[in-house]
Parts: structure tokens; C-alpha cells; sequence
């Protein structure tokens, strides 16, 4: 059995599409041809006893012109020989009439009416002449005319069996014909129409599968309308973003080893700056103290900056480890974190309560906040009127079930409508020259981690983004 499998499917695999397609034809039309076959037989055996009825109709005829309504023996037999009967029998003005030459057997193995014969009758005598051999005669009886009321004619079923043999022989042999001229045609339009097609999709996608980085493997569409023009249109669609996102994690590829070098050495250049801010303690200025806490605490942020930059480039960040802390001195350092030159004209204006507390990992939160504030700092670079970013946290909901809404927003020109389509998207989001689109991508995946949103706001003027982070439950 495991020999005959591999047989077909070897055979399956050597017709294809196009000959198995050929070979459902030719089935198709056959069994149409069956399914006409058996009626058409049927018809054809009713026509065969008609026109026995009608030879008998006249050689009545010849028997009622003859004197004294008597022929000869050798004339009846004639007779009944064109007919192809043993005896016909004729029934009109009262009186029946019987043409034999021979004693009319007492049983018949069928008797056939066609006056009153119906579709169901018919096709069950066409099955029982060809596969029942008789060894009787049957008798016919059918309508008369020229003053006749009835024709009855005894024969044997052999000729007409044989009849039915040769028109199915014929038939069959019409039919094959006409169903490899048909399945032909069909083929060939199918060949055309469908089967060459889809034989193009198929050595397009196998094509696009060994480079699908390659724009010139991409498919052309056509200028058809239905099913197999619309694949074409979405398969084109779909090469064409796959083999850009393939490019583009290329890209990031390389960028990712890149920062990877970059990484390893800017973390030993930030230990040493480390080691020397932490000399900084026994310098008694006053202003050296007032700086010193936060730039060792900007340090150690950058250094944690850096061993984390290569876990997002494989797009995997650290789980959040979410807490309750104070959200003022986390709004207060975002001063110090903008980027901002130090004669810069652009404020900062910080509305935070003191007692205010959010359920967030700190340092993922300072960073996400410091990527939308130094982004909002940038769109003010040319802003000349007041420039200023204001952040804002208000709590909404009691303890444990409340949530913290963060609103970051600037004086600015605003986002223009092609960056708000991809505004949080990697490499697509950016309005600056030179810029990467990053941060905001950045900022709104660390956000999500600590299971709060990020949104833009529609705002007549400037730009205001909407963070919100729920408290967390246990």
C-alpha cells in the first residue's frame, strides 16, 4: 500500500495542475454524457416499437384493401417480415383482425403499452432489454389510425436488443468524442485563463523566497480585474512591505552590532568619569557641592543607560520593577536632562505636587520622560516667542485604584500630519533633520512596560503629550 501512494503521488506530482484539470473534465462531461445516455436510450427503444407500430399500421392496411379481407400465405409473411413480427393483431369498427402465419404463443415475457407508458416505465423496460435476455417474444400494443382503434404486434426481443446495443456503441463513441472536444476547449481555457497565472504566482513567490530583499523580485501586477488580478495586487503589496522590513532589520542589524562597539567603550569612558566625580565629595565649594549629587547620579543613569542600550536593540527591555515613589524629584531632574544649552531661552515649568506618588520603575520612567521632554526641547530650537515645555501631574482615583496623568507639552509649530502617522515608530516618526524617530519609540515602549499609555493630544497650538500610568494591583 505504501508502493501504491508513492505511485500516485508521483503521478499527482507528473500531471500537475493542468492535467489533473483535464482529466476532472473529461469526468465531468462523461458523467453528464451517462446521466443524458439513459434517457436517450429509453427514447430510442420507444421510437424503435413505434415504428414497428407504424409497419404494422400498414400492412393492416394491406390486409383491409385485400378481397375479402384475405391475402395469400406468401404475401403474410412478407408482411410480417417488413414488420419484423410474428402476428399483428388490429381492433377498429367492433372487429379485431389477426395477421399470423404461425400459432400465436399463450405467455409473452413482456407487454408493452406505449399509450400509456410514462419516463419511469420506459427506462426500466430499456434496462430489463438490455441486460435480461427474453426467451418469449413480447407483445406491443400501441394507438391506430384510418379507422383503427388499436395495433398490437407480437415480436421477439432479440432485434430490438441488438438495436439498443449498436446506438449505445454509437453513443458512447459520440459522447467520448464530444467530451474530449470539450474538455480540450476547457482546458485550454482554463490553461490560459487561470492555470498559467497561477503558474506565474507560484515561480513569483519561489523567486522572492531565495532574495526577498531584491525590489526587482517583486511582482508586476497585471491588468486583470477578478480573483487572480487582486492576488496579484495584495501579493505585490506584501513583497513589497516584506522586502522593506527585511531591509530595515538589515539596518537595525548593523546598528546593533555598531552600538555594540560604541557601548563597550563609552561604559569604560563613563566608569572613569565616574571614579572622578566621586573625588567631587571633598571639594568644598558650594556650587561643586550643589552639582556634584546630580552629576554622579546622571552618570550612574548613563552607565545603566548603556548596558541596557544593547537588551533594546534586541528589542527585549528588562521587566519593570514598579514601585511607589515620589514623581516630583523625578519631574525636577528633567531640567538637567533636555539637552537644553546653558544660555538656552526655552523654560521648563514643572507642576507637580510634592506628595505626589506613581507605581513606575523609577529609572525606566526618567528615561521615557526624558526622551518626550528633549524632543519637545528640540521642536523649540527655532522658536523664538517665550519658548517653553510645561510638565504637569495630576492624580485621578483613590490609592491602589487611581491612576497619574503626566501631560508634557510646548509652545511649538506643532507635529506636521506626516509625522503624527508614524509618531511612534522606530526611524519613521522624526521631523528633524538627522534624527533617528527614536525617542519617542523608546519613550513608548519603556511607558507600556510600566503598563500606562502614551498619547498625543489634539491641541490648537503646540504639541502635548498624554502619559498615563494606573496604579498597580495585586
Amino acid at each position: 500500500m505504501a508502493d501504491d501512494r508513492e505511485v500516485r503521488r508521483g503521478l499527482a506530482r507528473h500531471l500537475g495542475l493542468s492535467g489533473r484539470l483535464f482529466l476532472l473534465t473529461v469526468a465531468f462531461v462523461a458523467l453528464t454524457e451517462v446521466l443524458i445516455y439513459v434517457p436517450t436510450v429509453a427514447n430510442y427503444r420507444r421510437m424503435w416499437l413505434s415504428d414497428r407500430i407504424a409497419a404494422a399500421q400498414v400492412a393492416a392496411l394491406v390486409l383491409d384493401a385485400a378481397p375479402d379481407q384475405h391475402v395469400s400465405e406468401r404475401l403474410e409473411q412478407r408482411l410480417l417480415s417488413g414488420v419484423g413480427a410474428r402476428a399483428i393483431a388490429v381492433r377498429g369498427n367492433g372487429t379485431r383482425r389477426l395477421l399470423a402465419i404461425e400459432t400465436v404463443p399463450e405467455t409473452v415475457a413482456d407487454s408493452i403499452d406505449l399509450r400509456s407508458e410514462d419516463w419511469i416505465r420506459s427506462i426500466g423496460g430499456s434496462a430489463r432489454t438490455l441486460f435480461a435476455k427474453a426467451d418469449a417474444p413480447i407483445r406491443v400494443i400501441g394507438h391506430g389510425r384510418d379507422g383503427f382503434d388499436l395495433v398490437e404486434i407480437l415480436l421477439d426481443e432479440e432485434p430490438l436488443r441488438e438495436a439498443m446495443i449498436a446506438f449505445s456503441v454509437r453513443l458512447l463513441l459520440t459522447s467520448l468524442a464530444i467530451a474530449a472536444g470539450v474538455a480540450g476547449l476547457v482546458f485550454l481555457v482554463l490553461q490560459c485563463a487561470i492555470v498559467r497565472p497561477v503558474g506565474r504566482l507560484v515561480h513569483n513567490i519561489t523567486a522572492f523566497a531565495d532574495n526577498p530583499e531584491a525590489i526587482d523580485r517583486v511582482i508586476v501586477p497585471s491588468r486583470r480585474t477578478d480573483e487572480i488580478g487582486q492576488a496579484e495586487i495584495a501579493l505585490a503589496r506584501m513583497e513589497t512591505a516584506l522586502a522593506r522590513e527585511l531591509r530595515e532589520k538589515r539596518h537595525l542589524a548593523g546598528l546593533g552590532l555598531s552600538v555594540s562597539k560604541i557601548n563597550h567603550e563609552l561604559r569604560n569612558l563613563l566608569t572613569t568619569a565616574q571614579l572622578l566625580g566621586d573625588r567631587l565629595d571633598g571639594v568644598t565649594d558650594p556650587v561643586v557641592q550643589r552639582v556634584a549629587p546630580r552629576l554622579v547620579a546622571t552618570l550612574d543613569r548613563a552607565i545603566r543607560f548603556c548596558e541596557e542600550t544593547l537588551a533594546y536593540g534586541r528589542a527585549t527591555e528588562r521587566h519593570p520593577l514598579r514601585r511607589l515613589v515620589p514623581l516630583a524629584p523625578i519631574v525636577a531632574e528633567q531640567a538637567d536632562l533636555s539637552g537644553r544649552d546653558r544660555n538656552s531661552p526655552i523654560a521648563i515649568v514643572e507642576r507637580c505636587a510634592p506628595d505626589l506618588k506613581i507605581c513606575v520603575d523609577p529609572d525606566q520612567f526618567s528615561r521615557a520622560l526624558a526622551n518626550i521632554v528633549r524632543n519637545a526641547v528640540q521642536a523649540l530650537a527655532t522658536h523664538t516667542d517665550s519658548p517653553t515645555v510645561t510638565i504637569e501631574a495630576t492624580r485621578t482615583g483613590g490609592p491602589g485604584a487611581g491612576r497619574v496623568t503626566i501631560l508634557v507639552g510646548d509652545n511649538g509649530p506643532g507635529l506636521p500630519p506626516r509625522a503624527r502617522t508614524h509618531l511612534f515608530s522606530p526611524f519613521k516618526g522624526s521631523t528633524r533633520p538627522g534624527g533617528t524617530g527614536l525617542g519617542l519609540a523608546i519613550a513608548s515602549e519603556l511607558i507600556e512596560l510600566n503598563s500606562g499609555t502614551v498619547t498625543l493630544d489634539d491641541t490648537p497650538t503646540g504639541t502635548r503629550f498624554r502619559i498615563v500610568i494606573p496604579d498597580q494591583t495585586a
